[in-house]
């Protein structure tokens, strides 16, 4: 009788041992929701206080969650670059107070473009060359972005960018005039506009010529790992 328990408590704990491995070794899945959409303040960021009120308006942010985990805040709409993965602009709060205010004043900002894994729930932030919030606009076609951006070199100036995610140059940077300008328009460039086959994109400052760009190569290799969910 001894024996026959001594060898179903090793087969209990072998099964126990085994279940744990199972559940180790098996990926965890995640999931990656948006919710629902909410109004708030804007202003445009080279508003003056002659022309806030006029330029005052809302913008549209939704929260993102990952395991209905709140992880950021966003704006605009999602671009699926592939059956996993897919963009979105992030939305940030900013302290708008000045050193001799009282409080903190809070206020809402178009960011940077973040990258989602929805089978990882990994969140990344895409560092798009020459792209400015304040000026860029950008509109994507599969792992393309396309917009007007501000020049981080001496001369500076406004370029036209065609950006590719995974590659650390950009595609396409064209000058397209001086920067900052005077009175300029609101938005400084209209959406970009993507064609298929071939693939070729146009730009246009506001008030001026287009300009089309023809773009050459394969989707690039996004990295689409095994990473964990932030904060696990």
């Amino acid at each position: 009788m001894q024996i026959f328990r001594s060898a179903s408590v090793r087969l209990l704990l072998s099964l126990c041992v085994l279940t744990s491995a199972l559940r180790a070794a098996a990926p965890k899945v995640h999931t990656v929701t948006l919710g629902a959409v909410r109004r708030v303040p804007y202003t445009q960021p080279d508003a003056t206080p002659s022309t806030k009120s006029d330029e005052t308006s809302t913008l549209k942010v939704r929260a993102l969650f990952v395991d209905e985990r709140q992880k950021d805040w966003t704006t605009g709409d999602s671009h699926d670059v592939t059956d996993r993965s897919f963009t979105i602009r992030r939305a940030l709060r900013i302290n708008d107070a000045l050193p001799t205010d009282p409080a903190p004043h809070w206020i809402w900002q178009p960011g940077p473009w973040l990258l989602v894994d929805r089978a990882t729930g990994h969140i990344a932030a895409l560092h798009l060359p020459a792209f400015d919030p304040a000026v860029s606009d950008a509109v994507w076609f599969r792992d393309y972005a396309a917009y007007c951006g501000i020049a981080a070199t001496a001369k500076g100036g406004l370029v036209a960018v065609v950006a590719q995610l995974g590659a650390r140059r950009a595609v396409v940077q064209r000058p397209l005039g001086p920067w900052p300008q005077p009175n300029h328009f609101i938005p400084v460039c209209q959406p970009a506009k993507w064609q298929r086959l071939p693939v070729r994109v146009t730009l246009q400052p506001t008030s001026a010529e287009p300009i089309t760009f023809d773009v050459i190569g394969s989707t690039s290799l996004i990295e689409e790992g095994d990473n964990a969910a932030d904060d696990q």
